[in-house]
């Protein structure tokens, strides 16, 4: 199996030592100036993932309320115009720069009018589909955790639903075993329905963990290492004929390996 680490848990070269792939996570890399991508910065970057020999993977900029969170790079799939297909396109270049194959985007936000949203997001993931197709990528559409019903595709079902839709070699789904969790509220039992109805679907996996339930600090998507919440990870074993990665979305290096521990006795144990 290949471990991977988002790029916000340590350096390149601390993650190199750790694991086997990098998620480039393009929204805080700092080579944006506004919505302007700086080539010397991406350059450098780029270099330096060449250098040490990183396979990787892209994680796109998308909608997010947290404080942190730039600004400019605000990206709604339900509503989408020039500058959000510009800021998707420019991570599947990055995608194609490093060889990677897969590119995580986040679905879309439920507006005033569900259906028009729904069917926009739609509309817009298969113009995107085509450009993922241009660049040799694959999109993995991510599920989002249920105590936020501002987000589509939370449900394992309406995320199925949505990639069948669009119907593309160049759209599947990041399975989020952090997000999922939420949105069974915590139940083992529930997860294991929520992973068995994706399961055709997955080409790319996020694990973190949880308590399984709502709270102030991001709906209680706290990002917490496996073992330190309640997801039950042997679920993982339901996809046995998964071959990609299997990505750390944490913040720290202790927290990756810590990660990587726990996954593995829960795969093979």
């Amino acid at each position: 199996m290949i471990f991977g680490a988002s790029s916000f848990a340590g350096s390149l070269q601390e993650l190199k030592e750790n694991v086997g792939s990098i998620e480039l996570y393009v929204p805080k890399l700092g080579i944006y100036s506004g919505t302007v991508l700086e080539n010397r910065k991406l350059e450098y970057i780029l270099d330096e993932m060449s250098v040490y020999g990183f396979p990787g993977t892209v994680h796109a900029p998308y909608s997010a309320a947290a404080p942190g969170y730039p600004t400019a790079l605000q990206v709604d799939t339900a509503n989408m115009g020039k500058r959000e297909f510009t800021l998707l396109e420019e991570s599947m270049e990055i995608a194609n720069r490093i060889g990677s194959r897969i590119v995580v985007i986040h679905p879309g936000k439920i507006g005033l009018d569900k259906e028009k949203s729904f069917d926009s997001m739609v509309k817009n993931l298969e113009s995107l589909s085509s450009l993922a197709e241009n660049y040799g990528v694959i999109l993995g559409l991510e599920n989002k955790e249920g105590t936020d019903p501002s987000n589509f595709c939370c449900e394992a079902e309406e995320l199925a639903g949505t990639i069948e839709l669009v119907n593309s070699d160049h759209l599947k789904a990041t399975l989020d075993i952090g997000h999922a969790n939420l949105t069974c509220g915590g139940d083992p039992g529930k997860l294991r329905v929520f992973v068995q109805t994706l399961q055709k679907h997955v080409i790319h996996i996020h694990l973190h963990d949880n308590r399984g339930q709502w709270t102030e600090k991001y709906d209680g998507d706290e990002h917490m290492a496996p073992g330190k919440g309640c997801v039950d990870f042997s679920v993982l074993k339901l996809l046995s004929g998964y071959r990609g990665v299997y990505n750390l979305e944490v913040f720290s290096l202790e927290d990756v390996r810590l990660g990587k521990e726990v996954i593995e006795k829960a795969l093979y144990s």
